[in-house]
């Protein structure tokens, strides 16, 4: 059986900046509200008609080839992480075109904010079967589209981004362990469903509460299934990095966990939640900040709507 390492990674986010003081004119909030209840003081917000989940994770996956030293025309597979297409019959497959990557098979995945740790997991195993060399794997979501920004209790947390790695087989697996996990008892938790009498899908809802419940509860308990698979205990880890949804989410798993939180990486401060592209846009933004060096061992972890929620732990090269 053939192994996995990640070679290269990018991100792209768009231009537009909405700061806490800008929210703070749709809705009743403050930055301070904001701040101290998320630790986000802004985020990117698409707001060009050609701009997109396309786009921008055409955008993310180009710089991800780059890194990789490899072209488009060496890609053997597309993953699109997203939960909000362009196109409901998928996206993946524009991606492919706006890269040029005309031997890649394309499809999208959906599992909200796990969508890129569930990629990575389904990509591994076409590597490690011998079936592709190369593999682009994106998260990318556009939640603007979708927030209600009445609602200030959801409006103020997502944002838009897209962040890409490429996978490639390897005789030294570098894929160390992973645990993925689904409940759909907590379905109504988090949503962006469709309302049939106004036969269109209706804004995100969440119960701000008992997800954050949720995640500080499971996400530990994945990290350390992750951990034990991959024979790491978590002084060996260099890097934790979490889908960015909360500060408080993020420093909870980090106490319970006894992490450093010198390794916790967080950028939602900047960019507030953008779904499946948090985890991989962090990731980008500490390699090329040249914070993540070959050969780290870092661990990951996903957690949304669905109810889904993952572990990943892998060393970086």
């Amino acid at each position: 059986m053939r192994g996995v390492r990640l070679i290269g990674s990018g991100s792209s986010v768009p231009d537009k900046v909405m700061t806490n003081d800008d929210l703070a004119e749709l809705v009743d909030t403050s930055d301070e509200w904001i701040t101290t209840r998320t630790g986000i003081k802004q985020r990117r917000i698409v707001d060009a008609p050609d701009v997109g989940v396309a786009t921008l994770a055409a955008d993310a996956g180009r710089k991800a080839i780059a890194a990789a030293g490899i072209t488009a025309q060496d890609l053997d597979l597309i993953v699109l992480a997203t939960s909000t297409p362009d196109d409901l019959f998928g996206t993946a497959a524009k991606v492919q075109e706006l890269l040029g990557a005309e031997r890649a098979v394309a499809f999208d995945i959906s599992a909200a904010c796990s969508g890129f740790v569930f990629g990575l997991v389904t990509a591994a195993q076409f590597l490690r079967a011998g079936t592709y060399q190369n593999i682009l794997l994106i998260g990318a979501d556009v939640l603007s589209r979708w927030v209600n920004w009445s609602d200030r209790g959801t409006c103020i947390l997502f944002g838009d981004g897209a962040g890409a790695v490429v996978m490639q087989d390897s005789e030294q697996d570098r894929l160390l362990g992973f645990e993925l996990r689904s409940d759909g008892r907590g379905n109504g938790l988090l949503n962006l469903s469709y309302d049939r009498d106004l036969q269109t899908y209706a804004p995100i809802t969440m119960n701000g509460k008992e997800v954050y419940k949720f995640a500080v509860t499971a996400v530990p308990e994945v990290l350390e299934k992750a951990l034990h698979r991959a024979n790491l205990q978590v002084a060996e880890i260099d890097w934790l990095i979490l889908h960015q949804a909360n500060q408080r989410i993020l420093d909870a798993v980090q106490a319970r966990m006894g992490i450093e939180p010198t390794k916790v990486v967080s950028n939602l401060a900047n960019y507030g939640n953008t779904s499946a592209a948090s985890i991989p846009l962090a990731l980008d933004e500490w390699v090329r900040a040249g914070k993540i060096k070959p050969g780290d061992a870092i661990a990951t972890s996903g957690f949304g709507a669905g109810l889904s929620w993952g572990a990943a732990i892998f060393r970086w090269h």
